[in-house]
């Protein structure tokens, strides 16, 4: 009997050892699933004061937005717009000529600001800095003949109002007069772009043809520089990206017999606008005259005594080197205009006025960056104003 009750015995307090082990798992579980509960409940709560809190910000902000509608109406929509539009031009324009206003012209600003006196070693100074600026000595005497001139009628005294004064001088010799491109309705303009290799002449075409087409132009360009492969094919992919047209021939072909096809697909296709990209050798000025005087008749017999522009694109951080090429072509071709490229890469800028002023020929454009919009339309007085403010 012992060992059945020790059995038994054992059997029972194993059972009720299960029993308390199964309550307490259960209560575990319970307290578990309160506190889970607890936690919903109170991130639902918390959820709920966001977005009640939210909600009032909204309707903070929206009556706050009214009112300021209702009494500035007027104010936003005849004045404000405007102004932000006309200043945040200018002020792209400062900022891409950054290298010139704060290299040349931050200068010479320097020099003036720097003395005590109006003297004859304050114009030294001015000259070497202009002619290390590559302005060149020819244009570099001038202006300094000019600003002494200058100054003496005005009757300034203190150096720090000289650097206004040549600031006027410098705005003087740039030609103001016909600085767009000669585009006139009803007939096919023939735009002839001219330059060396490698100053961007051909992206400055992409650009002038995505322009124009985005003005309405049907545009055609023949790619006349039938020497380097690599150039049409990059004037392809620029006319593609404009929705221009293309006309090409093999690579060494004749470039007058491209000229030709351009200027009778022009005509076939009624089209407003006709660019020509030339070659741009000048290790041969013999050579370079016979072809360019070839391609220019050409277009006379094609569109008569009808004008035409013939633009020469320039590096604008080669310095005397691009003033150079300027009279090199100049004699070759009658040029009608300068692009001038790169302005945003030197910390120099005087060639536009040493080829403005030699040359007597108006700027077109500038070009200031990559995008299409940093081709910019010429304008004296705000490329004045934003390298010497």
């Amino acid at each position: 009997m012992g060992f059945f009750n020790k059995l038994f015995g054992r059997k029972k307090e194993d059972k009720v050892e299960e029993q308390e082990e199964k309550l307490e798992k259960e209560v575990v579980k319970e307290e578990l699933e309160s506190l889970e509960e607890q936690k919903e409940e109170k991130i639902d709560e918390e959820e709920k004061i966001d977005e009640a809190v939210e909600k009032a910000i909204d309707d903070e902000e929206k009556e706050e937005s009214t009112i300021d509608q209702e009494e500035t109406k007027d104010e936003v929509i005849y004045v404000e717009k405007p102004k932000v539009e006309k200043r945040s031009f200018f002020t792209s324009l400062k900022e891409k000529l950054f290298k010139s206003r704060e290299g040349l012209f931050g200068t010479l600003k320097n020099i003036f600001t720097g003395k005590s006196i109006v003297d004859g070693e304050m114009y030294e100074e001015l000259e070497d800095t202009l002619v290390q600026s590559d302005i060149g000595i020819e244009m570099t005497l001038k202006i300094v003949k000019d600003l002494k001139a200058e100054v003496k009628a005005r009757g300034v005294k203190k150096p720090e109002d000289v650097y206004p004064v040549l600031k006027d001088v410098l705005e003087g010799y740039l030609i103001t007069e016909n600085t767009k491109l000669d585009i006139q309705p009803g007939r096919m303009n023939v735009i002839l772009i001219v330059g060396v290799n490698g100053v961007g002449k051909t992206t400055t075409i992409g650009k002038i043809a995505a322009k124009l087409v985005k003005d309405g132009k049907k545009v055609v360009i023949g790619a006349a520089d039938t020497f380097r492969a690599a150039a049409v094919e990059q004037l392809e992919e620029w006319v593609k990206r404009a929705g221009a047209e293309i006309v090409k021939h093999p690579e060494g072909a004749d470039p007058g017999a491209v000229v030709f096809d351009t200027l009778k697909a022009g005509e076939d296709k009624n089209a407003d606008v006709v660019i020509i990209d030339t070659a741009g050798r000048l290790h041969n000025k013999n050579n370079l005259m016979k072809e360019l005087e070839k391609i220019n008749n050409i277009i006379k017999k094609k569109i008569g005594d009808q004008p035409y522009e013939s633009i020469l694109v320039l590096d604008g951080t080669t310095g005397q080197n691009g003033l150079i090429q300027a009279r090199v072509f100049n004699e070759v071709t009658k040029l009608t205009g300068f692009i001038v490229t790169k302005l945003d890469g030197t910390a120099k800028g005087g060639i536009l006025f040493s080829i403005s002023e030699e040359l007597k020929k108006p700027i077109k454009y500038i070009g200031v960056g990559e995008g299409i919009e940093d081709l910019r339309e010429f304008n004296s007085k705000e490329y004045i104003q934003a390298i010497f403010d």
